[in-house]
């Protein structure tokens, strides 16, 4: 499908992925480069799923309590209606959003916006969460961020699900998940 561009003479918009497990620092990467955004004075709108409730409704929170207001959407369509006349989109917690965010993304990067998507590249089986693959692959710069394994101190990549819940949107932090090496969520103990 051919998207009319609409691009701004000189401007150039990408998209940026950060991906990682939970307790990774890709919320504390997102805010820290929405936050230099903002000092350049660019006009930043930042959003977030509607589902993901579980610090604030509306900002968006590390797991370490940083903090930066956003715009909680339904779908990655609202985020295309919502985002005018800007030069940086943030869109954190994106592996909870529909299939249409990658288009949405690209739509937005031919407009000549920045767009900066963090969000969790697997779940907590290790299987890949979301549309967060196929970001990956469009993307333009990607920085997969790495937890520390709870069990050995190693770098992690996986989010282990302490719970017997096998859906695989199951919302929580550190009373529900935590990070663990290839090896030791394999141990599974």
């Amino acid at each position: 499908m051919f998207i009319e561009p609409n691009l701004k003479p000189g401007r150039r918009g990408w998209i940026e992925v950060i991906c990682g497990s939970m307790f990774s620092g890709k919320t504390e990467e997102l805010i820290r480069r929405l936050k230099r955004a903002k000092i350049a004075n660019l006009k930043v709108e930042i959003f977030k799923p509607a589902i993901d409730v579980r610090y604030d409704e509306e900002k968006i929170v590390s797991h370490d309590t940083n903090a930066i207001h956003s715009t909680p959407v339904k779908n990655s369509k609202e985020i295309l209606l919502l985002a005018h006349d800007v030069e940086v989109v943030g869109v954190d917690e994106a592996q909870f959003l529909d299939d249409n965010i990658v288009e949405v993304c690209e739509q937005l990067a031919l407009k000549g916006v920045r767009v900066i998507v963090a969000g969790l590249d697997m779940d907590f089986q290790g299987k890949p969460f979301g549309q967060i693959p196929n970001l990956l692959s469009v993307a333009d710069y990607i920085t997969k961020v790495h937890a520390i394994c709870v069990k050995c101190g190693n770098i992690a990549n996986i989010s282990y699900r302490k719970t017997a819940n096998e859906e695989q949107v199951l919302l929580g932090a550190k009373d529900v998940y935590e990070p663990r090496c290839r090896t030791c969520y394999n141990l599974k103990d």
